[in-house]
């Protein structure tokens, strides 16, 4: 049994509804999975509407390594912390992806004595919102291929006579592919369509990870079961002959696809190991997609707790930017105070270190004292903090704690911090829970009473160049942006069909401030390539690619699953 479940399985959680009458919330506002997870009825932020907010706090993180430097950790540690300062603390996560669970990183339910529990049931199925977005995703992708099929058939007169118009679909245009929330890299190309006539159009298509799907950023942005209902209705499947969007609502079955996501509108609520709640809402995919939790959880949470810390996906130049571009301005909330997590073994990474790998013993460098290595990494912290100063929040840096970190290495980095004129705080919530956090929520608080002057990065009206060249600038530090010309057409397309106001959602790699992962610390003199630029209509944003993104992850030589077992009492094993 790993280390986190043992402390986990230490501990007896409290009764769901005990959780919940901490924050105000009744029994009948519960849909209940036994004694210790709920969803929250949707009703229940309807009914708390004309409250007050509490405080509003958004935790990212450095350029991590491929091990991730623990922001759900130092999440669910500072709510354990602002808990233990008298503060009524809720915590907003995403619900971890099967794929992750199971293949490289693990889940995603904190660690240590920083953790949410169950944390089995939260890195597998939880309340199956994945498994209504996987049947609602791949019900759209059998109405689209249905059509392709049935159009061959029908002349526009036979449409018409049905009561329905011949959408006229170009096979080749179609950008909707079918998911499944495991990692098969067997998946990512697939030509679906063969056999006789009946079986459908020949064409080439793919799997996505179910976290990809665009689905899951309609959840997390929707304001409530009617929006979500419009947004699906706008996602774009495919293009007619004539370059048209089709889209599900085209198609007919944007309403069935609701209908089985009905559910997934009403957030879980979990606990962290000392109790307090944690709303868990939405899934954790950073690059294609936003990659922070719902609007929906964030905005209950903020109506029934004094500080609600929330989460974005990856370092501050991907989760954090596109929380202030794309969740804030979909939500109308403002954060009052940004968390930057840092670790020694990650700057010493951006120093030189030798690589990181998953699954593997940290090489030696990264397990003794090494200053020169986290001098020389230092300016990637510097650089974010410089990226959370360009949207006017204040920002605190939490040095998440390890065992093998130094006292002088500490130090540096504290001096380091207070020279770039931040504060930093060690935390040691993975060993000491909230008593290891209570210097970082001390200076959370502090820091979230200061004044603000929020703004975003740029205008909603300014053209899809500008606002994809001031995210390469002023976040990724490049000297301009390369457009292939693909990427060229797929802006004028989109400008053309109406969707060059929407913010941008950039997908590149999360190992690097640039594009290329194999650019460590923080690098200038490049320039950002765009290779191609698709629409998400329905979740509200354009998304240019830079370099190659994968949305199927692979499995490694040695899964985590090869660790997970199950024991004759029914007791879980090795899941972490």
């Amino acid at each position: 049994m790993n280390h986190d479940l043992d402390i986990a399985r230490s501990v007896t959680p409290r009764p769901i509804v005990d959780v919940a009458a901490d924050l105000g919330l009744t029994r009948d506002e519960l849909i209940l999975f036994g004694d210790i997870k709920a969803k929250v009825r949707l009703s229940a932020y309807v009914d708390r509407s004309g409250m007050s907010n509490g405080v509003y706090v958004d935790v990212t993180a450095i350029t991590p390594t491929p091990l991730g430097e623990g922001k759900t950790t130092t999440t669910v540690g500072l709510v354990q912390g602002l808990a233990r300062r008298g503060k009524r603390a809720v915590a907003c996560i995403r619900q971890p992806s099967q794929g992750p669970t199971f293949g490289i990183k693990g889940g995603a339910a904190g660690g240590g004595r920083a953790q949410v529990v169950p944390m089995e049931d939260l890195n597998l199925h939880l309340t199956g919102d994945f498994h209504a977005i996987t049947a609602a995703h791949n019900l759209i992708a059998a109405a689209l291929d249905a059509r392709l099929m049935h159009e061959r058939d029908f002349s526009d007169q036979g449409w018409a006579a049905r009561g329905l118009k011949r959408l006229r679909i170009d096979p080749h245009s179609v950008v909707w592919h079918r998911v499944v929330d495991t990692c098969d890299r067997a998946l990512r190309n697939v030509v679906v369509g063969l056999g006789a006539k009946g079986d459908g159009v020949p064409r080439q298509s793919g799997f996505e990870i179910t976290a990809a799907s665009e689905l899951m950023a309609c959840l997390a942005l929707a304001d409530d079961l009617v929006d979500l209902r419009r947004r699906i209705g706008r996602i774009v499947v495919a293009y007619s002959m004539d370059g048209q969007p089709v889209t599900t609502e085209d198609l007919g079955v944007a309403g069935a696809a609701t209908v089985l996501m009905k559910d997934t509108v009403n957030p879980t609520l979990l606990q962290t190991l000392e109790g307090q709640g944690v709303f868990v809402h939405a899934g954790p995919f950073a690059n294609i997609a936003h990659g922070n939790s719902s609007i929906i959880a964030d905005r209950l949470a903020l109506k029934v707790a004094d500080f609600v810390v929330t989460e974005s996906g990856f370092g501050a130049d991907i989760g954090m930017e596109k929380f202030f571009d794309i969740k804030c301005r979909a939500s109308g909330l403002v954060p009052d105070a940004v968390v930057l997590v840092a670790t020694i073994r990650a700057l010493k990474m951006h120093g030189g270190g030798p690589r990181v790998s998953p699954g593997k013993p940290l090489p030696e460098p990264y397990a003794r004292e090494d200053l020169g290595l986290l001098e020389a990494g230092l300016p990637n912290l510097i650089r974010h903090l410089e990226i959370v100063r360009r949207f006017g929040v204040p920002v605190v840096v939490a040095v998440n704690q390890f065992p093998e970190d130094t006292r002088r290495e500490l130090e540096r980095l504290r001096r380091a911090v207070h020279e770039a004129g931040a504060v930093a705080a060690v935390a040691d919530h993975w060993a000491r829970g909230g008593e290891g956090a209570l210097e970082l929520a001390d200076a959370v608080m502090d820091a979230a009473a200061r004044p603000k002057t929020f703004r975003f990065l740029y205008p909603l009206d300014a053209p899809l160049r500008q606002k994809i060249e001031t995210i390469a600038r002023e976040v990724y530090g490049a000297d301009g942006v390369d457009y292939s010309e693909a990427a060229q057409r797929d802006i004028e397309r989109c400008e053309e069909l109406g969707y060059g106001r929407l913010p941008v959602c950039m997908a590149k790699t999360h190992l690097s401030l640039s594009h290329d992962p194999a650019l460590k610390g923080a690098p200038t003199g490049f320039t950002l390539p765009v290779r191609e630029v698709r629409v998400s209509a329905g979740a509200g944003f354009v998304y240019p690619l830079c370099g190659e993104m994968q949305t199927m992850p692979g499995l490694p030589v040695h899964p985590v699953f090869m660790d997970i077992d199950i024991d004759a009492q029914g007791e879980v094993r090795g899941i972490s």
